[in-house]
């Protein structure tokens, strides 16, 4: 039943996810955290940046991963093949048959049409992650930060991604959270 939900869920991420890996991600987290359940939203979150900051297609990645949490390696290798399935066969499919079509406009009209309905995609997504961000002991003005920051050194320093995702990654490994003050002042009542 699991190896089975495993590739339905990759295989409608395949076959649905036009535009590369970043138009697949919200359809990752719909079948994954909210279908499933195979996981949080958060766990979902970290998953993603420690994705993003390796190389390769994040959609593999992430279907590699998943499908073997939640499959062992049968499951890593189920999902893969789910994912992949759908975009080898219509490749060879559309390809084919758009090739001799290519400078009709209603080819080029489909293609244009997929950017906007990504684009609403990736917004829906990427606001679902500022709230939780903005809730979490982040908080919103550490998370308005974070966001203005990360604006300025990808869109306008051309910092790439992967780096400000290791460093990012490297200082939440890092940093050390102090002790909590109830343990403190309750240590201190019992004495």
């Amino acid at each position: 039943m699991k190896q089975r939900d495993l590739f339905l869920a990759f295989f409608r991420v395949g076959i649905l996810g036009y535009g590369g890996g970043p138009s697949s991600i919200p359809l990752v987290h719909k079948e994954v955290v909210e279908k499933y359940k195979w996981m949080d939203s958060d766990e979902f979150g970290d998953i993603l940046a420690l994705g993003n900051a390796l190389p390769g297609p994040i959609a593999t990645k992430m279907a590699g991963y998943i499908g073997y949490r939640v499959g062992g390696f049968v499951g890593m290798i189920n999902a893969l093949a789910a994912t992949m399935i759908p975009a080898i066969i219509l490749m060879i499919l559309l390809l084919t048959g758009l090739n001799s079509y290519k400078d009709e406009p209603w080819v080029r009209g489909m293609a244009e049409a997929v950017v906007p309905v990504v684009a609403v995609m990736l917004a829906v997504l990427t606001w679902d992650f500022i709230k939780k961000s903005g809730k979490s002991k982040l908080g919103w003005g550490w998370t308005a930060i974070a966001l203005i920051g990360s604006l300025l050194l990808l869109q306008f320093l051309n910092l790439h991604p992967a780096i400000l995702i290791f460093v990012l990654l490297l200082g939440a490994l890092l940093k050390k959270d102090p002790a909590p003050a109830e343990s403190k002042q309750s240590g201190g009542e019992q004495q």
